[in-house]
């Protein structure tokens, strides 16, 4: 990890790779912390490394490593919570902990539990797992800085199979509701959830009009590219008076060609050969 960093004023194609590879760390650091557990769900964690690496390192949130309670900080929620190798990777490259700890994930006594838990691990803002919890969370968060004032913001990152839960759209009524334009909802739109594709259990679409329609201003990007990530991240709100949502669309797995777009990869544990394997695809390699 002892890469240069993010440097804002370089060539657009430099930034990009220099994010890519980012995303790409993130992802074998994901993966191998599934293959010491022998449980994980890699399929989530290499579709939103993207989202997260753009996030984290390209200069969108307000933070300070040093000071992860830091009052002024921007707060993200992962609500997809399942997805904690991508995170937590993500949280220790950026210096909020030891990059030693992720060898710990899922270990007996370790911080790093299989779902994020804010008591026990900077830079996690609230405990998420069962699914549909963390945008409530995040409106009220985001409705706490309106009353105080505050000029932080809110992002949540939520999975496309977790909007099957009801609470994701009475907490979408209460975010229009206050007009908060501080708060963000990124849905990781890779199409799969647990045990088949989100449009075979319940019919999702359209999706976009869906939000649109509980007051939320909605783009879509492709959640791969880091710059129209950037240029999405960077022009917030999209409407003023209006909570944002953006619909990152994502392949499940990605970058890993057996892990893509697979169903039984959204549980799925790399052997070391496919770690290895992996390794080579995504140019990358993990020494921690």
């Amino acid at each position: 990890m002892n890469q240069p960093q993010y440097d804002e004023h370089a060539a657009a194609g430099e930034r990009a790779e220099w994010l890519r590879h980012k995303a790409n760390w993130i992802r074998l650091s994901a993966m191998t912390m599934t293959n010491h557990a022998q449980l994980g769900h890699t399929g989530g964690d290499l579709s939103s490394a993207d989202i997260l690496a753009v996030l984290y390192f390209g200069g969108v949130l307000r933070l300070d490593p040093e000071h992860p309670r830091w009052p002024q900080r921007d707060r993200f929620i992962l609500s997809k919570g399942h997805c904690s190798g991508a995170f937590y990777s993500t949280l220790a490259a950026r210096g909020f902990f030891p990059l030693e700890q992720l060898k710990t994930f899922m270990d007996p006594l370790s911080m790093l539990n299989g779902h994020p838990d804010r008591n026990k691990l900077p830079g996690v803002e609230a405990n998420t797992g069962p699914l549909g919890h963390g945008l409530p969370i995040g409106v009220g968060a985001a409705l706490a800085a309106r009353m105080r004032g505050e000029s932080w913001r809110v992002f949540v990152l939520t999975g496309d199979g977790e909007l099957q839960e009801g609470s994701n759209w009475e907490a979408a009524m209460t975010a229009q509701h206050y007009g908060l334009e501080n708060l963000t909802v990124i849905v990781d739109r890779n199409r799969i959830q647990q045990g088949d594709f989100t449009e075979n259990t319940i019919r999702m679409e359209p999706l976009a009009e869906r939000w649109s329609s509980f007051g939320f201003a909605v783009a879509e990007v492709d959640g791969h590219d880091p710059l129209a990530l950037l240029e999405r991240f960077t022009h917030l709100p999209l409407q003023p008076g209006k909570p944002t949502c953006l619909i990152a669309h994502t392949i499940k797995g990605k970058g890993v060609s057996f892990a893509e777009n697979k169903p039984a990869w959204h549980h799925g544990v790399p052997t070391r050969e496919q770690l290895a394997a992996a390794a080579i695809e995504l140019g990358v390699e993990v020494t921690w």
